[in-house]
């Protein structure tokens, strides 16, 4: 497992349309997924201990993210032959076990991770109303395992932040995460 941190936040990039299978049966795009205030898009996956760690919280921020009107979208891009526990019947599975408030979709294509520049799981683009790129920091200071409750929330902040100003803030703490895992095409 390769640890990887992503770059900085490119401010103010637009956000890129995308067209993938959810595993709710439906297809989402940037349209269909944005909310009136925002759009997180998140690239996680199943097996990842990084996103183990985290992924009760970053159901519980979706949540309160859909309340201030920003939408979510969680996008599965590694490739599932050696890392089976990332399949499209596990990501059903989990997706229903953790009632997601959120699409999981699935980029079998990986195109949509390339075109992002997604590196690691979980990889977190902030985009405000206008679809511009604002937040690219962490949740919060989980790594491998999940920090102790009562931390700041960054990654809920700043999209808070987004909601309510349209702007991300300046100073953020880039995540960490395992390395996508690409097809050997």
């Amino acid at each position: 497992m390769v640890s990887l941190s992503p770059p900085v936040c490119d401010f103010g990039r637009p956000a890129l349309d995308f067209d993938l299978p959810g595993v709710d049966g439906r297809r989402y795009s940037l349209a269909s997924a944005r909310g009136p205030k925002g759009l997180l898009v998140m690239f996680i996956c199943n097996h990842c201990p990084y996103v183990k760690a985290v992924i009760h919280r970053i159901v519980r921020d979706t949540r309160e993210l859909a309340a201030l009107g920003i939408g979510s979208i969680a996008v599965m891009s590694n490739d599932p032959t050696d890392y089976p526990e990332d399949s499209w019947d596990n990501m059903v599975a989990i997706a229903r076990e953790l009632d997601f408030p959120f699409p999981y979709v699935l980029d079998g294509s990986q195109a949509v991770a390339k075109a992002y520049g997604a590196v690691c799981t979980p990889d977190f683009f902030g985009y405000n109303a206008r679809l511009e790129l604002q937040y690219r920091g962490r949740l919060d200071e989980s790594r491998k395992e999940a920090a102790p409750e009562g931390v700041r929330r960054e990654l809920f902040e700043a999209m808070r932040e987004l909601a309510l100003t349209g702007t991300g803030p300046v100073q953020q703490i880039p995540g960490i995460g395992c390395s996508i895992k690409w097809t050997a095409r």
